[in-house]
């Protein structure tokens, strides 16, 4: 059995200090990985928002991917860890990226798809900020410049006449689940030093399942209705094991091993290149239009990320701090 006891790998990256390069490489691609991931559960989404209250589908995609991923924990890590972790820390983390989900539900249901994989075009500000507070990190000229080009490519990318009925409010609430879920998902990744990068995501997503769970509750004891169970099919069934099990279980993972590697401010950038994998998969799975404009956004993030980690040197720009 694997000793519970894991210290941090003493390679996680500190903002602002060079990455090696395999590192690197692989951190984004495993991030761009988990952004695909997370857009392909979106349009299964649509086949779910109508037969359920946002809470309840929250509880019920969140509850789904804890249970995948506490087996694989067990498995990976043994019984040891899983009881010896910090619990009530673990669940005061995963709550953050419960409410953070729940809000994403609730202004996809306003606002539509690609309102919700937009994340907002202000995740890698937000992002940037907490390293910046928190970590120290310098803000750079060609920092600056990669994060303006992500978030010109995010504008972009939002498609307002494919939005539902109320897209400002549906833009909102996906505001509020930046905000949430760039703080829980940094927390996931350092407050747990002495727990595998498995661990910490199991952990805080069985947190986050009792928090959707115990919100659910309470709109249920205040006279919510109960889903009719009458209105599942197979279709329905398929659509919650993506939306859950891919996702939100796959892309939460994927997402928390990035976040390791090169941090939630270089992570967040490839955020704005969502509504591409969105606009993608409809594309291929729903025979929705070929948005050129979409295409051309996902390159400028691309290149956004390229210019804000150095990859690609921008000539005569100056440190701000």
């Amino acid at each position: 059995m694997t000793s519970y006891a894991r210290p941090a790998p003493p390679s996680d990256p500190i903002p602002g200090q060079q990455v090696p390069g395999n590192r690197l490489l692989s951190g984004h691609l495993i991030c761009m990985a988990s952004m695909v991931v997370w857009a392909a559960g979106l349009p299964a989404a649509e086949f779910l928002i109508p037969i359920m209250p946002s809470d309840q589908l929250g509880a019920l995609r969140i509850s789904l991917a804890a249970m995948v991923l506490l087996p694989v924990w067990i498995l990976a890590d043994g019984w040891r860890a899983v009881i010896r972790a910090d619990w009530l820390r673990g669940i005061l983390v995963g709550a953050l990226i419960g409410v953070a989900a729940w809000c994403l539900i609730m202004g996809q249901a306003a606002g539509g798809p690609v309102t919700a994989a937009v994340i907002t075009a202000a995740m890698p500000i937000v992002a940037i900020a907490l390293e910046v507070l928190w970590d120290g990190r310098r803000l750079t000229g060609q920092l600056l410049a990669g994060i303006g080009l992500s978030m010109a490519g995010g504008v972009l990318a939002l498609d307002f006449s494919a939005g539902g009925s109320n897209v400002a409010l549906g833009a909102l609430f996906c505001f509020g689940s930046v905000l949430l879920y760039t703080l829980g998902s940094r927390l996931t990744v350092t407050a747990f030093p002495s727990l595998s990068l498995i661990g910490r995501t199991a952990l805080t997503m069985a947190g986050a399942a009792i928090s959707m769970l115990v919100i659910a509750g309470a709109n249920l004891a205040l006279g919510t209705p109960l889903a009719d169970p009458g209105l599942w099919g197979l279709r329905e069934v398929i659509s919650l094991c993506l939306f859950a099990i891919g996702g939100l279980a796959l892309c939460q993972l994927l997402w928390i091993i990035s976040i390791n590697r090169i941090g939630i401010g270089m992570s967040s950038l490839h955020t704005n290149a969502s509504p591409f994998y969105v606009m993608i998969i409809m594309f291929l799975w729903l025979s929705a239009p070929w948005n050129w404009l979409q295409a051309g956004a996902a390159g400028l993030v691309a290149l956004g990320v390229l210019v804000a980690q150095g990859i690609v040197r921008l000539p005569r720009l100056r440190q701000t701090g």
